[in-house]
């Protein structure tokens, strides 16, 4: 997908285009006032209040039709710069421009942007014609709180793209029609994996039979790959003591996204949005010595975080979800090994699911807001340093990010774009001093003193909700073999005179451990097989006469046309080997 806003070019096109909308808007409805009209990832969209009026779906084309006439008067666009004083007399009427205006300061000049008849506050830049805007088209509508904030007035939201020629749009018209098939909220629903409800409360998944079958063949899947390198599994509670937070600090520093505190019997409890502060306490029971460390504490955690209702996106972000997390607890001289054992564990997984475009981010400290972090500034260049010369030591491409660091250190990211054009952090490897000092953790070293261990805190699969949707989009809801919720179909093609011969099959298949099905309904062989296909699920087995006799099975796999005969035995091998190579 591409990044209208980062592109400085397209950039500047689609800001151009909003203006344009505003333009059109202005003429079919001469009472509008506008807010903002900024360009976003997706294209540009203008923040309108129209009175009385509201937008419909069918009032899209209609502004469409106005655009382009105004883009064929072939307009120059002009700037010209006025006084704040200026620019308020001007834009006297519109209480939108006017808060704008106010806000800046007094002596400031205003640049403004003329198009024929319509004059907009802008920085800009510009194109220099409206016949430059000729390729464009309006996306959808919704309503958008003026400023964000919900106690002010509903505007009418139009959203649009705007490209270089007619060919770069239609391609990227499909590419949008590529990425509605894409979105896991709609896979989900189509595929029973996940649901949401307003009783249950938004932002808050419930997992169905098929999503909670996906995710358990997630969770065994990385506990399996966590205890090969070491990891022990731990299991602690949701609802603790504000103490525990208070000590970690995340209390003073994260509380805006946490749920509220509860009080009972004179104790203040809340939702835990992370579990390092417990994996901290778990350390600190037993007095280690330095031959014990590393240690790996490892957990599929439920954390809770009060994310704003506008920033809920399905199962990618949300305000009940499952983290793959872990502390490992370590010496000074282990760090460099232990984060290099932690990088390759992330590189094997993203082979095992075929993941190649992602990036590895260096999230650092913001200097110029170094309020918001804990600790000194030495032991946070030594950490940033640390994680640098581990990087480039392994040569691990990677670029540097300020401000993206956690409060308590730095942490390297790995980035990746999804289908829908969204920018997701999947695995994370922190580094930290602070919170071992916080929790006062020890350790004895070969001379017999107590020091502290560093802690590194890592998630490969981050947070197992979102890797779903991220999986989901990838893979337009079609799973591999070993992780699909329902794996095969066993589809007799006479349900009375085959449903014998078919349940041999099912107990085989289900001996060899695959979640398999027969679809006996008394429907016509042609739309059970595509019921199966639109289910998406990846094996249909079907049993007749010839199958029954000869003790074979006809396979056909999703997506293709090509049915294959094989015996029963060379077909429960071959599921199998698949599902073990994890193809």
């Amino acid at each position: 997908m591409i990044n209208f806003k980062e592109d400085e070019a397209l950039n500047t096109l689609n800001h151009s285009c909003a203006h344009l909308l505003a333009q059109a808007v202005r003429h079919l409805y001469p009472q509008a006032k506008f807010w903002v009209g900024p360009v976003v990832e997706e294209g540009f969209y203008y923040d309108i209040d129209l009175g009385d009026d509201v937008i419909r779906d069918d009032d899209l084309p209609r502004i469409e039709k106005e655009m382009k006439k105004c883009a064929k008067d072939n307009k120059r666009i002009v700037r010209t710069e006025i006084t704040r004083e200026e620019a308020l007399e001007q834009f006297k009427d519109d209480p939108y421009k006017v808060d704008l205006i106010e806000r800046m300061e007094p002596g400031t000049n205003i640049s403004m942007y003329t198009q024929g008849d319509f004059t907009d506050l802008c920085r800009g830049p510009h194109v220099e014609s409206t016949k430059l805007l000729k390729n464009f088209k309006l996306i959808k509508h919704s309503g958008a709180y003026w400023k964000g904030d919900e106690h002010n007035k509903v505007l009418q939201r139009i959203y649009g793209v705007c490209l270089p020629t007619a060919e770069e749009l239609e391609a990227h018209l499909k590419d949008l029609e590529d990425a509605k098939l894409r979105d896991h909220r709609k896979l989900g629903k189509d595929l029973s994996i996940f649901m949401f409800s307003e009783t249950i409360g938004a932002g808050l998944p419930m997992w169905l039979p098929n999503g909670f079958t996906i995710r358990r063949i997630l969770s065994d899947y990385i506990m399996d790959k966590e205890l090969a390198q070491g990891y022990v599994h731990v299991k602690t509670p949701v609802v603790v003591n504000t103490k525990l937070y208070k000590i970690s600090g995340h209390l003073a520093h994260y509380k805006e996204d946490m749920f509220p505190i509860m009080e009972r019997d004179g104790e203040e409890f809340c939702l835990r949005p992370m579990n390092c502060p417990e994996h901290m306490i778990m350390y600190r029971s037993t007095l280690h010595s330095y031959r014990d460390l590393p240690i790996r504490i490892a957990e599929i955690a439920d954390d809770f975080r009060f994310e704003a209702s506008g920033a809920l996106t399905g199962i990618e972000r949300s305000r009940a979800f499952v983290q793959n997390d872990s502390h490992i607890f370590c010496r000074p001289d282990q760090i460099a090994s232990e984060i290099k054992n932690v990088t390759k564990l992330i590189l094997d997984v993203y082979k095992d699911f075929g993941f190649e475009n992602y990036s590895f981010r260096l999230s650092l400290r913001d200097p110029q807001n170094a309020e918001k972090y804990f600790g000194n500034d030495e032991l946070w260049e030594t950490s940033e340093k640390q994680l640098r010369e581990i990087l480039t030591e392994m040569g691990v491409p990677f670029y540097e990010a300020l401000g993206e660091a956690a409060f308590y250190g730095p942490k390297i990211d790995v980035q990746v774009r999804s289908a829908l054009g969204h920018d997701v952090t999947l695995s994370t490897i922190q580094l930290d001093y602070q919170l071992p000092e916080r929790f006062e953790l020890e350790y004895v070293d070969h001379t017999g003193t107590k020091v502290r261990p560093v802690v590194i805190h890592r998630a490969i699969l981050g947070s197992l909700d979102r890797f779903v949707a991220f999986l989901l989009e990838e893979t337009k809801g079609i799973l591999p073999l070993w992780l699909a919720a329902k794996q095969a179909v066993i589809i007799p093609v006479a349900p009375d005179a085959h449903r014998e011969y078919a349940e041999t099959v099912l107990h085989a298949m289900k001996k060899i451990g695959m979640r398999v099905s027969i679809d006996d309904r008394n429907e016509k062989l042609g739309y059970r097989v595509r019921e199966a296909q639109t289910s998406k699920i990846p094996v249909e087995v079907v049993v007749g006469e010839g199958e029954m006799n000869e003790r074979s099975v006809t396979v056909r796999r999703y997506g293709s046309k090509e049915a294959v005969k094989m015996t029963l035995d060379e077909f429960l091998d071959a599921m199998m080997k698949e599902i073990e190579d994890r193809k």
